[in-house]
C-alpha cells in the first residue's frame, strides 16, 4: 500500500519506519524539515516511568495560585481563557484517583516498550548512539518533601516501575554536581534519554528516505473521501495526491484535519518552553527531575536543557520568552555554580488531550485512515511504540498494546 504520513515529527517518522518494515510505500507530508517543532525542543527524556497524567489528584487546589503567577508552572493568557476553560475543566474531571490510576495504566502499557521499539529503528539507521539508558533521578530537598509525591510514586511502583530510594550520601556519589541542594532522590534505572532528539528523528527519517520513502514539503488541507475510503489528499497548492491510506500524525495541527475525517477530538496546545545552556559546566550522568520546581534537567550534546513550563495561548500567539528566562533563573538557583553565559531559548506546541492520553486508532468513518497524535510532553517517549502499534493496525494485526484507552471515539 501507498501510505501518506502527515507529519515528520517523532510520531510520524517512527510510524513511517514501522510501516516500511511491513513493505508499505510511504510519503511524508510536512512543510517543515523532519525533527523540528516539538521533536526539536523536547526534554529528550525516554522514560518508561513517565506514566502519570498532567492532571493529578488535588491539583485543582493549586491551579488558582499558579494562574496568578505569570511565570509559574501553568499560565493561561487571559484572551485565550474563554477558549481553553472547557478543556481545563475536562482535564480536572480526569484528575480523580480512579481516573489517574486508569490513565497511568494505559500510559505505562504504551511506555514500557520504549527501548524495544526504538532499538530496531535506530540500529537500522546506524544511530544507536542517540539512545542511552542511564536512568532518571527524581530529586528533592528532603525525604519529607518527597512525601508530597508519594501517592504518584507508589502508583508507578504498582504498575511495575522500578524505583529505588537514594539517600543524600549516595545521591551525591551518583551526581556530585547536585551536592548541597538535594538531600533525597528516587532513581528510575529503566529510564533513558537521547542526547539530541532532533538528530534522532532526522536519523530515522533519513533512513526512511534511503529505504524508498518520499517527502512532500506541503501542508495537507483536506481529503477526497469516496464512501468509507480516503482516495486522495488535498494540499495547499491545490493538488490532489492519490493514496491508498493515510496516518495523521501532525501534532498540535491535527485537530482540524481529524474533524474532516469525522473524528472530533478536544485537542489543545500546551505551549512548552526550554532553555539550553550551551556554556554549561555541569557534569550529569542522569536525566534529573527536580519535582519541587517542576523542572526537568537533561545533559545533551548541545548543552544542558532545562524544561518544564506550560502555557495555554493557542497556536498563533507570539512566545513569551520571560517564561524561558524563569527556567534559566531556576537553573541558577538550583545549581549556583552553573555557567549560564551562553544559552538558547525555544517555544513549541505540545499536542494535548484533557485525559493526557494520545489518540491512536482507526477513523470510524474512513477504514483506511488512522490517527496518531496528542502525545503531550511525551511524544519522544511514545513515538516508537505508537509507530509499531499503528503499523499493526494498518496490517490488520492484533496490536501488542491494548489501544482501547486511546480510541479516537472515547470523546
Amino acid at each position: 500500500m501507498h501510505i501518506a504520513v502527515i507529519g515528520a515529527g517523532i510520531v510520524g517518522t517512527c510510524t513511517a519506519a514501522w510501516l516500511q518494515r511491513d513493505g508499505h510505500q510511504v510519503t511524508f507530508f510536512d512543510p517543515l524539515e523532519p525533527g523540528e517543532s516539538c521533536s526539536f525542543g523536547n526534554a529528550g527524556s525516554l522514560s518508561p516511568s513517565a506514566c502519570l497524567p498532567v492532571g493529578m489528584p488535588g491539583m485543582w487546589k493549586r491551579v488558582p495560585q499558579w494562574l496568578l503567577d505569570p511565570l509559574g508552572p501553568l499560565n493561561v493568557r487571559w484572551r485565550y481563557a474563554p477558549v481553553v476553560l472547557p478543556w481545563l475543566m475536562s482535564m480536572l474531571r480526569h484528575s480523580s484517583r480512579e481516573e489517574v490510576t486508569r490513565i497511568a495504566r494505559a500510559l505505562r502499557n504504551l511506555l514500557e516498550p520504549i527501548f524495544d521499539c526504538y532499538t530496531p529503528l535506530l540500529t537500522h539507521a546506524n544511530a544507536k548512539q542517540l539512545l542511552r539508558k542511564t536512568g532518571c533521578l527524581y530529586v528533592y530537598s528532603s525525604r519529607e518533601a518527597a512525601e508530597k509525591w508519594a501517592w504518584g510514586m507508589n502508583l508507578r511502583r504498582s504498575l511495575g516501575v522500578e524505583l529505588v530510594d537514594v539517600e543524600r550520601e549516595e545521591l551525591e556519589d551518583l551526581e556530585p554536581d547536585l551536592k548541597g541542594r538535594f538531600r533525597f532522590g528516587i532513581l528510575a534505572p529503566e529510564n533513558g534519554s537521547t542526547p539530541d532528539p532532533s538528530a534522532l528523528v532526522k536519523a530515522i527519517h533519513a533512513q526512511c528516505i534511503a529505504d524508498g520513502a518520499s517527502q512532500v514539503r506541503l501542508r495537507v488541507i483536506g481529503f477526497d473521501l469516496q464512501g468509507s475510503q480516503v482516495h486522495a489528499l488535498r494540499t495547499e497548492d491545490h493538488q490532489n495526491v492519490p493514496i491508498d491510506g493515510v496516518v495523521l500524525a501532525a501534532g498540535a495541527w491535527s485537530g482540524q484535519l481529524a474533524a474532516q475525517l469525522g473524528s472530533r477530538v478536544p485537542l489543545e496546545t500546551q505551549r512548552g518552553y526550554h532553555v539550553t545552556v550551551t556554556s554549561s559546566n555541569l557534569v550529569l550522568k542522569h536525566t534529573v527531575m527536580a519535582s519541587e520546581n517542576n523542572l526537568m534537567v537533561n545533559p545533551m550534546a548541545m548543552g544542558l536543557r532545562l524544561a518544564g513550563t506550560v502555557e495555554f495561548a493557542g497556536l498563533k500567539a507570539l512566545p513569551n520568552y520571560a517564561r524561558a528566562e524563569s527556567l534559566l533563573q531556576q537553573g541558577r538557583e538550583l545549581f549556583p555554580h552553573l555557567n549560564t553565559s551562553a544559552f538558547t531559548q525555544w517555544m513549541g506546541h505540545r499536542p494535548c488531550l484533557p485525559d493526557s492520553l494520545p489518540v491512536v486508532g482507526r477513523v470510524r468513518e474512513a477504514e483506511n485512515a488512522w490517527l496518531a497524535f496528542g502525545h503531550g510532553h511525551m511524544g519522544m517517549c511514545m513515538g516508537a511504540s505508537t509507530g509499531r502499534e499503528v503499523a499493526h493496525l494498518v496490517a490488520g494485526r492484533t496490536p501488542q498494546v491494548d489501544l482501547s484507552p486511546f480510541s479516537p471515539e472515547r470523546f
